[in-house]
């Protein structure tokens, strides 16, 4: 008997789901990425407004002062969603695991100078508490923003900071202790150079408009915050100075900044050229707040820096205002 096989193409009937086809076409593949965000935002048939909020709908585009046409219209330049964000965060893991054992497996931990195992524990431990903070915060973003495109990565952002803060839990218990833990903890909310940070902080978890939140935290905060303690503190300051040991351990940090911020730039651009009501209102918020963390960061990198801190913020306080302006706003 003779068996002949034949290879034959079976054309879909359809491309990618309906409210997919709806944005890019019924006649157009969709990627994963647009396939886990276009569409999917709930806008009708909710039961009753929240008891606790009565005077907006469940999910409401009126919860911000930006307003946009197509919600939609923000899009996340690295194309994560849960699938390959996981994958990306998995290979960073044990990246820094490598990092963790070789710094301990060598004795680098111990052989670090008393002087700067001092100032990296005193900078970066209270730090924890920060990034739990925007954990909180951007869990805030998803829980009342609008569009899928922005609150899935902001809930993809909480998980990192949330990695963030146990890592700087990990840095303390190699170099120092579980002591370490409570002592920064005592910083964070007795001693005065950190209160004015607490106070950022504190005062963004109560801030009801969540794109305000998202410039707050995501593009002004870890817009200073970032370059001025893990660039030029950890890899510049103390790695000159025989600690490159801190800097394998807070790895992550920069890599992780590097990524985010043009996830956050990406927003943040979008909404200032959706109209000129947005980059006021924009622009008014990064004013506001910017001298606020501005002035609460020089107290807690002097330790570090000395009579250079006022100098490295001025240097980083340009840095961010050249981004800001690159992205449409009046800084």
């Amino acid at each position: 008997m003779h068996i002949d096989l034949k290879t034959v193409k079976i054309d879909p009937l359809r491309q990618t789901f309906a409210n997919v086809a709806d944005r890019i076409g019924s006649d157009k593949p969709a990627s994963r990425y647009q396939e886990a965000t276009l569409g999917l935002q709930p806008d009708a048939n909710f039961h009753y407004r929240p008891t606790w909020d009565p005077a907006h709908e469940l999910f409401d585009p009126a919860r911000t002062a930006i307003g946009m046409k197509d919600w939609y219209a923000f899009k996340d330049p690295r194309q994560f969603y849960y699938a390959n964000w996981t994958m990306t965060r998995a290979r960073q893991q044990d990246a820094m695991e490598s990092n963790f054992d070789f710094v301990e497996s060598r004795g680098l931990a111990a052989s670090l100078p008393e002087d700067l195992k001092s100032t990296a524990l005193h900078l970066l431990l209270p730090l924890r508490h920060v990034a739990w903070g925007a954990n909180m915060n951007n869990f805030s973003i998803c829980a009342y923003g609008y569009g899928t495109a922005i609150t899935a990565p902001s809930s993809f952002h909480a998980m990192d900071q949330l990695g963030i803060a146990q890592y700087l839990t990990r840095l303390g218990l190699l170099l120092a202790g579980p002591e370490s833990l409570d002592i920064a903890k005592q910083a964070w909310l007795k001693l005065p150079e950190w209160q004015g940070l607490r106070s950022y902080i504190e005062d963004s978890f109560v801030l009801k408009d969540w794109f305000m939140l998202f410039t707050v935290q995501n593009f002004v905060l870890d817009g200073l915050l970032y370059p001025l303690v893990y660039d030029r503190i950890v890899d510049d300051h103390l790695a000159m100075r025989n600690g490159s040991a801190v800097a394998m351990l807070t790895a992550f940090m920069t890599e992780w900044y590097e990524e985010t911020a043009k996830w956050v730039d990406a927003q943040i651009k979008t909404a200032a050229a959706e109209s000129t009501a947005n980059r006021d209102l924009l622009s008014e918020w990064t004013r506001t707040w910017r001298e606020r963390a501005v002035s609460s960061l020089v107290p807690v990198v002097t330790g570090a820096l000395g009579e250079q801190a006022q100098v490295a913020s001025d240097e980083v306080l340009g840095q961010f205002n050249s981004r800001a302006a690159k992205l449409g706003l009046s800084v």
